[in-house]
């Protein structure tokens, strides 16, 4: 059950953000660098929020903020199919290695088995960050490099 409330506390807090349009200056912020460098800060700021929240509703957000920017004319296919991709890579990537981007890890901080082997939050995140510096590192190369 705690896990589920996590969950569902994410999910609030997220579709919060959504409604109140908090997510829109980022996305203008974003469509206003030029080529690479667009793609870089994107992947950057939405690897940072889903670092600390849930990555699959940062990613619907994102992608919603971005298919409305495509619809509006405001960027080309090309520029919409890059930025989608740099939104996965941004959203999963850098969360995969942190408690709250791996539900297993999230469950087993919030079962009855983490106090007796004495696993809490700050530990796992320091147990999890050589993972998550090599694979962020790595990923934004990529979107550097290859996109």
């Amino acid at each position: 059950m705690p896990f589920a409330a996590l969950l569902v506390t994410f999910f609030a807090v997220v579709a919060m953000i959504n409604t109140q349009g908090l997510f829109a200056p980022i996305i203008d912020a974003v469509l206003a660098q030029d080529g690479q460098r667009q793609l870089t800060v994107l992947f950057l700021v939405t690897g940072a929020l889903s670092a600390i929240s849930d990555n699959v509703f940062v990613a619907t957000i994102y992608i919603t903020e971005i298919a409305n920017a495509f619809d509006a004319g405001a960027i080309t296919r090309e520029q919409y199919e890059a930025l989608a991709i740099t939104v996965n890579a941004g959203t999963n990537v850098p969360s995969v290695a942190t408690p709250n981007g791996q539900a297993a890890f999230l469950f087993l901080l919030t079962s009855a088995l983490a106090p007796l082997i004495r696993l809490g939050y700050v530990r796992m995140l320091w147990m999890a960050l050589p993972y998550t510096i090599t694979l962020t590192t790595t990923a934004l190369l990529a979107i550097i490099f290859l996109a």
